[in-house]
């Protein structure tokens, strides 16, 4: 093997210290940044390793990712994810630091352009309990990004101290053998100036907030990707062609059903907790990405059923219940009517919302149940459970916390503790204590019947095994479903002694009901079966029919494991899941969403904002934590508003339409294309093609930057060719203004279609303005992408309008103040007047209060997760200690709520 480099360029300090990091035996030839290493390449390619096989490697990272695996393990699904960040997203913000600091001596800019990226990467690292980015010894993700990051944070003048944990970081790689050594040798002592030279042959940067993002991100390349004279004419052949003979796309028929010969998809979101409006959070990571891939897969022509509804059943419905003075039927009655109209505005189109407390849901699942136990997969056992005296119910897993018999957090769930991660069982707490009343629960014996996941694990591994290698499962889904197999599976309780649930049909379980967390899955077929009594074609044909399920990473294990060993273990040839899509967290700004502390944007309340549903859309799509947890930001939102959507896209869209108008009075004008003209087909043509590569494998937020990528294209084309001015000259000046206004619009019908799954009303909107014909929808989107004239010469368009408003910073700063929350203090009321219990009334002490102290305690537990929040992120400590006082005045608050005194007494175990 031979590697070639060069001298000042950062892309060979990352391979090159990958070489030394790994001790792989290679040569190392220097040669200069022109340097042609590669004969069949059009233009330089260093660093370039040659292979003995004589395959030549020109992506640093690929190369980097090579020398690790040649004498280790494969890299993981997490290095895998930092290596496309870094490619995507850390390589464009480089790119303009070092132009900034290297070739126009403005190093003060430069934390500012990386401070989005290396906030990532500090509190990823802030967050970690390991040296490194994927464990205790170092990876090629570590090696890269510290590769990448090495020139800028080695000087001492741009050293960005708000970054504490990437500098603890950049140290440690840095001692790392061969890592110093490896510097020394491409930036020769010199730091940036070493790099001059080589940043002199790359393009300025486009000066825009994001970054584009590659279909193969780890063979990003730096600069304008180059054209081939072949993939021009390629490009115009496709052009000239027809849109697809049939009128337009046909209105869905319902019911749908599968078909023979199609490719038939069925897709579900998560079912949402009726008792709860769901937040930004809940939006993006279930309906909202599942209903952008429903609408793509019908443009791509495959036959679609979207269902989804809300779960029901379980404790939390009848606490809310309670807590209201309802019913827990009213409370679901009242609930699923919220969650229908949040989900209409923000524009999901369900084929069919439905709900879990029906009759079909009933008989389904005790048909399961009567089938997993005649198959002899389930099993009885008595369990030891905590019961709350006073509130007088067994209380549910996240109805009781106290101190993790693990690591000693002293503040874990009842099913799992937030700081160690390890499953819990409620009895083994120690100090427990009941969420609702704070009272200390009695342990007490109940028989119960369990699901038998040992018995099944071999099947649901075989099954695994076939549908993670064939499907598109996220990499989160596939290291949770390991990490839940890695230690063996255990019986799983499927019953709870509660009321409010779908009762167990056994004789001797009556009193019974089915865990939510068994029964909430079988939702997905109820649903189905209210849309259409032949539901079995759908979920038990597992032949013809694709399963995507998408979700938030909690709930990956009951996708994953505990429904489809239900399943599997009923033998009723059910269709399992084939694609499980599962996004990380969306935090708001830098803490929580919390309805009680009105901390956060949530469903009903996105629509007083004044801004419409597909700008929300557009942002929550645009910041979708698809590789690792992201923020919703008022500041930032505001920003890709007025970048992206107003300044970027609906300017280039806008311009076209208004040049047709005002130059060539409403018709679109003869087009004779040069090869500039070719060029930008073919450009747009492969946009087009990434963003359909990612579509299918489900990397929604990945695919949105190539439609903004392709308005960015068309921007700077108009800009170049300046038809404004060339309509006033003479006759080859007019023609050329005519067909750059020409290939404009075609762009803009072509977005129009691409942003049909992302923001559907603007995308009408846009085939409005232009008069586009239906046909452009099932034509653009077919094959690899297929960019077409839909809007020949002497198309009459229609009337043209801006798409967006500007976002004003006054109103940003009013939002964000307004969903900034507030603290309850102890003059605040309850909003309503909750019920008074059900079974057992609460005695009160002298100067107590029981609704203030429920209250208050919910607010105890919000802002005990802030602090917690902040201390994982090590946040300033002035910060923490703010945040803590709080905590304290509200316990203080609590404790005078409950009759109690403020000063806490002294507990056995706890130091004072």
């Amino acid at each position: 093997m031979e590697l070639f480099v060069s001298e000042g360029n950062p892309h060979c300090l990352k391979v090159l210290a990958a070489l030394k990091v790994t001790g792989v035996q290679c040569g190392v030839q220097f040669v200069n940044h022109e340097g042609k290493v590669v004969p069949f390449l059009p233009c330089p390619a260093v660093p370039t390793l040659f292979l003995p096989s004589g395959q030549h490697l020109f992506s640093s990272n690929t190369i980097c990712r090579y020398l690790f695996e040649l004498n280790g393990p494969e890299s993981s699904d997490q290095c895998n994810q930092w290596l496309e960040w870094e490619a995507t997203i850390l390589q464009p913000a480089l790119l303009r630091a070092l132009h900034l600091a290297v070739l126009q001596g403005k190093g003060s800019e430069v934390p500012k352009v990386l401070q989005g990226p290396l906030n990532v990467l500090d509190q990823s690292l802030a967050k970690g309990s390991t040296a490194y980015l994927t464990g205790e010894a170092v990876s090629v993700a570590d090696v890269v990004l510290w590769g990448a990051l090495h020139p800028v944070l080695s000087v001492s003048s741009l050293a960005l101290s708000d970054h504490k944990s990437v500098k603890a970081w950049s140290d440690r790689v840095a001692a790392v053998r061969g890592c110093q050594s490896a510097a020394q040798k491409v930036l020769q002592g010199k730091g940036l100036e070493a790099m001059k030279s080589y940043m002199q042959k790359q393009p300025a940067p486009q000066s825009r907030d994001t970054q584009p993002c590659n279909g193969s991100p780890a063979e990003t390349d730096e600069g304008e990707r180059a054209v081939s004279e072949e993939e021009m004419e390629a490009a115009a052949l496709i052009w000239s062609k027809d849109l697809n003979a049939c009128s337009h796309p046909a209105e869905k028929q319902h019911p749908v059903m599968p078909q023979e010969g199609n490719r038939n998809v069925l897709i579900t979101s998560a079912l949402p907790y009726v008792n709860n409006v769901p937040h930004l959070g809940n939006i993006i990571g279930c309906v909202l990405s599942a209903d952008v891939f429903s609408r793509y897969g019908q443009l791509r022509g495959w036959n679609v059923l979207f269902v989804c509804g809300t779960d029901e059943y379980g404790t939390a419905t009848e606490n809310k219940a309670r807590e209201e003075g309802l019913t827990p039927q009213q409370i679901c009655d009242k609930y699923h009517a919220v969650h229908s109209s949040i989900y209409k505005w923000f524009q999901i189109d369900f084929d069919f919302f439905g709900r879990t407390t029906t009759e079909k849901q009933t008989e389904i699942a005790q048909d399961i149940f009567w089938r997993l136990h005649k198959n002899g997969f389930l099993v009885e056992d008595t369990v030891e459970q905590l019961r709350c005296e006073n509130c007088q119910r067994f209380l549910a897993d996240r109805f009781v916390e106290g101190t993790c018999p693990h690591c000693s957090y002293p503040e874990a769930r009842g099913d799992q503790c937030d700081k160690c991660g390890r499953l819990i069982n409620a009895v083994e707490l120690r100090e427990p204590q009941c969420k609702v009343c704070r009272q200390t629960p009695e342990i007490r014996s109940s028989k119960h019947l369990f699901l038998d996941l040992p018995k099944l694990e071999t099947q649901l591994e075989n099954w695994l095994e076939r549908s993670t290698s064939s499907g598109d499962w996220t990499a989160n889904a596939k290291q949770i479903t390991r990490s839940w197999l890695r230690d063996g599976l255990k019986p799983r309780c499927i019953t709870r002694d509660l009321q409010w649930g779908t009762p167990v049909p056994h004789p001797d379980f009556k009193e019974k009901v089915f865990y939510v967390w068994f029964d909430a899955p079988i939702g997905y077929l109820s649903i189905t079966a209210n849309y259409t009594n032949e539901w079995e074609k759908w979920w038990k044909n597992p032949h013809q029919v694709e399963l995507y399920n998408f979700m938030a990473k909690d709930n990956v294990p009951f996708h994953s494991v505990v429904f489809p060993c239900s399943l599997l273990g009923a033998q009723d040839n059910y269709t399992l899941v084939s694609h499980l899509i599962a996004t990380e967290y969306l935090n708001y700004e830098d803490t929580k969403f919390s309805k009680s502390r009105g901390v956060g944007v949530f469903g009903d309340m996105a629509k007083d904002t004044g801004i419409p549903s597909d700008v929300w859309r557009f942002y929550l799509l645009y910041v979708r934590p698809e590789g690792q947890d992201s923020a919703f930001s008022w500041a930032d939102m505001a920003l890709k508003n007025n970048s992206e959507l107003l300044n970027n896209l609906g300017n280039f869209i806008n311009r076209g339409g208004m040049f047709v108008t005002k130059f060539f009075g409403g018709c679109v004008p003869a087009m004779e294309l040069q090869q500039e003209d070719k060029k930008l087909l073919a450009v747009v043509g492969w946009e087009l093609q990434q963003y359909i590569q990612l579509m299918d494998k489900v990397k929604i937020r990945d695919a949105l930057k190539h439609i903004l990528n392709i308005s960015r294209h068309g921007n700077q084309y108009i800009q170049v060719n300046e038809p404004w001015k060339k309509i006033k000259g003479g006759e080859s000046e007019r023609q050329r203004a005519g067909t750059v206004t020409g290939v404009s619009v075609n762009i803009a019908c072509l977005l129009s279609v691409m942003l049909l799954p992302y923001m559907p009303a603007v995308s009408q909107t846009i085939r409005d303005q232009l008069n586009a014909p239906q046909t452009c929808i099932n034509t653009m989107l077919q094959g690899p992408g297929t960019f077409v004239c839909a809007l020949r010469a002497g198309h009459r368009i229609g009337t043209v309008s801006p798409l967006f408003q500007k976002l004003e910073a006054d109103q940003i700063e009013a939002l964000k103040k307004r969903f900034g929350g507030q603290q309850i203090t102890a003059s605040t009321q309850p909003a309503a007047v909750p019920a008074p219990p059900v079974v057992a009334e609460v005695k009160v002490v002298d100067g107590s209060d029981p609704e203030k102290a429920k209250q208050l305690a919910e607010a105890v537990a919000e802002q005990g997760d802030k602090v917690r929040a902040l201390k994982s992120q090590k946040a300033e400590k002035a910060v923490i200690t703010a945040e803590v006082s709080k905590l304290l005045d509200l316990k203080k608050q609590l404790a005078l709520a409950e009759g109690k005194s403020p000063e806490p007494a002294p507990q056995k175990g706890k130091k004072k």
